[in-house]
């Protein structure tokens, strides 16, 4: 990546919160890397693009989905019942999490719906 990226003001929030919560460089907002005797902030901190390599290379991989919304790649998908985007790994993968635990739920309570009623009728049909 050699031009700089833009960040956009609620990417510029998740990226901000990233870093002080993942990268080892910051310590109280100030970058280790730069420190030469005095402290110096970090320029990820302050700036609406993403200029440390480091955090490009180490630190935003961590957030899967930040990074393909960021980075332009493949593994950002969107989800076919609620339209979010999600990352994903694998080429199957059709919802978010959140929309995948409520379609699991209802289709296994469907199969067992199915089920019950073949049990169901398989029992009177031995009764006849």
């Amino acid at each position: 990546m050699s031009a700089v990226k833009r960040l956009t003001p609620p990417q510029s929030r998740k990226v901000n919160a990233l870093v002080k919560r993942e990268c080892c460089n910051c310590v109280d907002g100030n970058c280790l890397l730069l420190d030469d005797g005095d402290e110096c902030v970090c320029p990820q901190l302050i700036s609406y693009s993403l200029l440390c390599k480091w955090f490009r290379v180490a630190v935003l991989p961590a957030d899967k989905l930040l990074y393909a919304e960021l980075m332009n790649t493949e593994d950002k998908r969107r989800c076919i019942e609620c339209g979010a985007s999600f990352a994903s790994s694998s080429n199957s993968v059709k919802y978010c999490p959140e929309c995948r635990k409520r379609i699991t739920r209802r289709q296994a309570a469907e199969r067992m719906r199915k089920m019950r009623s073949l049990l169901r009728d398989r029992g009177a049909k031995s009764l006849v």
